[in-house]
């Protein structure tokens, strides 16, 4: 019989549990391991579904994807040592895409310390550079706090990921509930939207009142801030074209007459006012350089360490991007005198250089050649979104190819890695995203090099019954590093520690329980698709495509300029 005393003591995993649940968290992503049970226990407890997968990046990257579907933060669990370092690339890759997220990794009892126990690593270490906050949870009484610290700090200025260490003896340990801190779900994290320097925002109205040639580069933190109805009242309101990148993207539907996609470069060489919203000058910027030199330069962002980074602005607003455009828009009300008007040479000049680009390659969008155009191909799976479709690229050529053609229907409907460029994310944001929005198709394009890497969660897939449409841009190579190979040192060399076999991954995904097809004819992707939609299964369309057509983005590198 349990002592008298029983029911007032909870476990450090229990701790845990509730604040998981006071943070909204409704899923854990894990991979089990000896040191991270007693979580387990206690969210069948809380009612927070755990989610077991077969390697611990897609766990981390499946909690960066649920953040950056539902705006909440994901949350993954794994063992301590090898269990912690193979979620590294996960976490890393969402401290470059600021998604907010916690990892909560396993360690050895304290009264094991410097002694060598089973997967000891120096974790808080190892993850202090690559997030917001690391640390050790250092007795049971402290569990529940230290979880909702380590939350409250992913909201400090841009979004981003953070990790707690819990030793077993401390996870496993019980305390009367009444020494334990267990914060109160609304009532540990004040609100972060920053509405920005009213001065600013009444220069930044002023600029755009008056400017001839202006344009707005739509990126993430629109998203994220979930301020997409304030950029489209900003853009229609005083007459600006707008591009978008990231999760940015859809934020206006293909067709809105302000939606540009083709003509940035040569609208920010043009421009006179150029304002950057949630994008730090980085590579896909050329780090500030691709803007130009004489235009009128403003950035918008949630981190004021980005602002001004790279390259000289004229102005600055640190702050939430949605709050922000929506005051610019109001400080502009009535004072546009006809800017509408004003604006439609420009408009068309962009749109022109619009039909340029798209006439340019419209061949290859059309190409009846086998093995397929990548063009062609994506053609095809943009053709095949509808607006409840959530598009995931995960890959390198392949997916250079898809920025330039697909365009989401729908705000947040848009999801690939981010700046940190890594490949394996297809598979774990599927998860995440169709547990998350079970309402909505998902769509994946994978090049075959970047599913190797995550693709026998596949089976995690089929075992949670969540059907998506996936897309393995078959060409047997690591094209967009092959391209780089064969302009450096020469044809003979373009093939050193690049090329792939051959494999079928319709058959891989039949294995698994999903549906397979393979398409080698460019006139089968259209209702290959189809049919993989009414399989209501996971499926994998096997499609070979032309090993010797490259991106453009991939012919100029511009990804290492």
């Amino acid at each position: 019989m349990p002592d008298d005393n029983s029911q007032n003591l909870i476990s450090g995993g229990h701790l845990v549990a509730k604040a998981l649940k006071a943070e909204g968290v409704e899923v854990i992503y894990t991979l089990c391991g000896g040191h991270i049970i007693d979580i387990y226990d206690g969210c069948v407890d809380e009612g927070i579904e755990v989610v077991d997968v077969r390697h611990e990046q897609v766990a981390a990257h499946a909690a960066d994807g649920y953040a950056r579907i539902t705006g909440k933060p994901g949350c993954a669990v794994v063992t301590a040592g090898p269990g912690t370092t193979d979620a590294v690339t996960g976490v890393a890759n969402a401290f470059r895409a600021e998604s907010p997220m916690l990892l909560i990794g396993g360690q050895g009892a304290h009264t094991q310390h410097k002694m060598g126990s089973l997967q000891d690593l120096p974790h808080v270490d190892m993850m202090t550079p690559i997030t917001k906050f690391a640390a050790t949870v250092p007795d049971t009484a402290r569990a529940a706090d230290m979880v909702s610290m380590a939350f409250r700090e992913c909201y400090h200025g841009a979004p981003g990921p953070s990790f707690l260490e819990i030793p077993r003896d401390v996870l496993d340990a019980k305390v009367p509930v009444e020494k334990a801190r267990i914060p109160k779900a609304g009532h540990y994290r004040a609100s972060t939207r920053s509405a920005g320097d009213p001065e600013a925002i009444e220069k930044l109205a002023d600029l755009l009142v008056h400017a001839e040639k202006p344009a707005i580069l739509i990126g993430s933190q629109v998203w994220t801030t979930r301020g997409t109805e304030a950029a489209i009242e900003l853009v229609r309101t005083l007459n600006i074209p707008a591009y978008m990148n990231g999760a940015g993207r859809g934020t206006l539907p293909p067709g809105d007459p302000h939606h540009f996609q083709l003509s940035r470069r040569y609208a920010f060489t043009n421009a006179d006012v150029i304002v950057i919203v949630g994008t730090p000058f980085d590579f896909r910027m050329g780090y500030g350089k691709r803007l130009s030199p004489t235009a009128t330069v403003v950035q918008i962002d949630l981190d004021y360490r980005t602002v001004g980074k790279n390259r000289d602005i004229d102005l600055g607003i640190v702050g939430d991007a949605g709050l922000i455009l929506k005051s610019v828009t109001e400080a502009a009300s009535g004072r546009i005198n006809g800017g509408g008007s004003k604006r439609k040479e420009w408009m068309d000049e962009l749109r022109a250089a619009e039909q340029t680009a798209i006439e340019k390659r419209l061949p290859s969008l059309k190409s009846d050649a086998s093995p397929i155009h990548p063009y062609r191909l994506v053609s095809e799976i943009n053709d095949f979104l509808t607006e409840d479709s959530i598009y995931i690229g995960d890959g390198g050529d392949i997916v250079t190819f898809s920025g330039q053609v697909v365009q989401p229907k729908s705000p947040g409907h848009w999801m690939d890695p981010g700046p940190l460029g890594t490949l394996g994310v297809g598979v774990p944001f599927v998860l995440a995203a169709k547990q998350a929005r079970p309402d909505k198709e998902v769509v994946a394009l994978f090049g075959d090099g970047a599913f190797s890497l995550t693709g026998w969660d596949f089976e995690t897939l089929v075992r949670y019954n969540l059907p998506f449409v996936g897309i393995v841009g078959n060409n047997s190579s690591m094209n967009q590093i092959r391209y780089g190979q064969k302009a450096k040192y020469g044809e003979e060399r373009e093939r050193v520690g690049n090329t792939l076999g051959d494999v079928h991954y319709d058959k891989f995904a039949q294995m698994l329980g999903g549906y397979g097809e393979e398409v080698r004819d460019p006139a089968d992707i259209g209702p290959a698709l189809r049919r993989a939609r009414e399989s209501g299964k996971p499926s994998l369309i096997n499609v070979w495509v032309d090993p010797d057509a490259y991106a453009p983005g991939t012919m100029n590198q511009t990804m290492y300029k």
